[in-house]
């Protein structure tokens, strides 16, 4: 069953609901995420936005862990669960075959102010690792998750041990600002494990 993400203010000594609103653009999640990617993962860092492949598409986040591991993020636009599975696996397909050049090509065009390099040791502590990209994730990123991807990627995760995950966000908004809570559909140590 898809999860639900549920807030309630604490009124004195009564819980008050706070309603779940539609997301205005998925593009802010987009942004968000450029800004902060611990919305998704603390271990991670971006080093790519709509990164165009070499089979006509573009990646919406692209990322690296503290290993080296490349990892996919893409957001479900209005998309039918399998056009976003699909399109996710498809990209991971693209980016298997990245090797150390290009992998920092990307992220130096990307990151503009720092090197690769020099994002890599700030973020992680340590130096970019010899060997890149031995294995990658990927991540759909969406504001509702649907019956249909839940089942079609716990089935790739428990069956077939691809890293896969979903990251659904919830938007809220009050008075005192705007909300945001995440939840991921299946725990990443178990996936990580299987993977």
């Amino acid at each position: 069953m898809p999860t639900e993400i549920k807030l309630w203010r604490i009124d004195g000594e009564h819980p008050v609901i706070i309603s779940r609103e539609k997301l205005d653009l998925e593009s802010r999640i987009e942004e968000w995420l450029r800004q902060d990617i611990g919305l998704v993962s603390d271990n991670l860092l971006v080093i790519g936005q709509q990164v165009s492949t070499d089979y006509g598409g573009s990646i919406d986040l692209l990322a690296i862990d503290h290993v080296g591991n490349l990892v996919v993020l893409e957001l479900k636009r209005d998309k039918t669960p399998r056009d976003i599975v699909a399109q996710v696996l498809d990209y991971a397909s693209w980016v298997q075959s990245l090797n150390h050049e290009s992998i920092e090509e990307i992220a130096n065009a990307f990151l503009k102010n720092k090197t690769f390099e020099q994002a890599f040791r700030e973020k992680f502590q340590t130096d970019i690792p010899d060997v890149l990209n031995e294995r990658h994730r990927m991540y759909v990123v969406a504001s509702y998750l649907d019956a249909a991807t839940e089942r079609i990627v716990k089935y790739l995760s428990e069956t077939h041990d691809v890293d896969i995950n979903v990251a659904t966000f919830a938007y809220f908004k009050t008075a005192d600002g705007e909300l945001l809570g995440r939840s991921l559909l299946l725990d990443e140590t178990d996936v990580q494990t299987r993977a």
